[in-house]
């Protein structure tokens, strides 16, 4: 069976990302494309690297006739997704890829995103798009909100340890390097060759990160209690990839079985042998996730390192994956391509 698929903001990274992924998917079509600022341009004008796929002229919002739709992407803005979301079909299945629907709690979704939610009744109807976890009530949502790229690496790194009760909850460190293509394609100035290269900096130093809310409420959930994490984010002069390493209390070779037990049935995780570390290049262009455990100097500290694609797995590639389950297909459909090396 051949599903219809919409993509909204095919003209940013993952839009272009998703078409990429479901070009070698059997079982979906793509028939509608959105890009406000590009409408009436053709996909292979605005990325060159898609000339070869037959797809739709990119089209605004408005001019998409959602009838025979079976779902929806929505790579668009924060504020304006669930904006957008709230006046689609209510039949239609979406996948958003944006923020607006991963905080259950309102208070909290205006406090590390500045506005008041518009979508309200949405809000409380999506389900967390981190499929590895939310597998089961994904398969019957209508609406999956994608997880960050920040916070599913970070997840990924740290779920099962605290699920597990092989760590402690208080002293949690969590650095992560992030590639560029995390900020989006608007142009910032930041983000110049001649200013981003050759550097490496900090950002939203102090707990000052918008993932953080998904952090503290997927944290705090598990444990059944607050947990909140020390979290420093950095920039680093790369394309894709992000990598988090954790500084945990706990035996390492506890943790690293707690990983084994968790992800011993995950097509996209895999667990290192113990003391190896992953690398961003193991994954990059793939929907994989590399975890590599290793034992610290001190007594009762250990260290994990996730990495992941911040396109592919941190975002389109969990869409797909998502979008795979609410649909009947096979989880891993058009998702277990090789990462690129080098």
């Amino acid at each position: 069976m051949t599903h219809k698929i919409a993509i909204l903001g095919a003209s940013g990274y993952t839009g272009a990302e998703l078409v990429r992924l479901i070009a070698g998917h059997p079982n979906l079509e793509i028939v509608a494309l959105s890009g406000e600022r590009k409408a009436g341009m053709t996909m292979a004008e605005v990325f060159p690297h898609l000339r070869h796929m037959d797809l739709p002229a990119l089209c605004k919002i408005e001019e998409i006739d959602f009838a025979g739709i079976d779902l929806c992407f929505c790579a668009l803005p924060h504020k304006t997704s669930q904006e957008v979301i709230r006046d689609l079909p209510k039949t239609l299945k979406i996948v958003d890829l944006s923020a607006d629907f991963r905080l259950r709690d309102p208070a909290a979704y205006k406090k590390w995103y500045g506005n008041d939610h518009a979508a309200l009744e949405m809000q409380q109807e999506a389900v967390y798009g981190l499929t590895e976890f939310y597998r089961d009530q994904i398969k019957g949502a209508r609406l999956v909100a994608g997880t960050g790229c920040n916070a599913a690496t970070g997840q990924f790194a740290l779920r099962p340890l605290i699920s597990a009760g092989v760590i402690g909850l208080d002293d949690i460190i969590l650095d992560m390097k992030c590639a560029v293509s995390g900020a989006g394609r608007s142009l910032k100035e930041n983000l110049l060759h001649a200013e981003l290269s050759e550097g490496y900096n900090a950002y939203a130093i102090g707990g000052t990160h918008r993932h953080l809310g998904e952090f503290d409420q997927e944290f705090s959930a598990l444990a059944g209690r607050p947990v909140k994490v020390q979290f420093t984010p950095h920039l680093m002069p790369a394309n894709r990839g992000i990598l988090a390493t954790a500084y945990v209390g706990g035996d390492a070779q506890a943790i690293w079985q707690a990983f084994s037990a968790a992800y011993a049935d995950e097509p996209f995780v895999e667990l290192l042998p113990f003391g190896t570390a992953p690398s961003t290049h193991d994954v990059r262009g793939s929907n994989f996730v590399h975890i590599g455990v290793a034992g610290d100097r001190i007594d009762g500290r250990a260290i994990v390192i996730a990495v992941l694609d911040n396109l592919t797995k941190g975002s389109s590639g969990q869409a797909l994956q998502n979008a795979n389950l609410m649909l009947g297909e096979d989880e891993t459909e058009g998702l277990m391509m090789a990462p690129l090396f080098p």
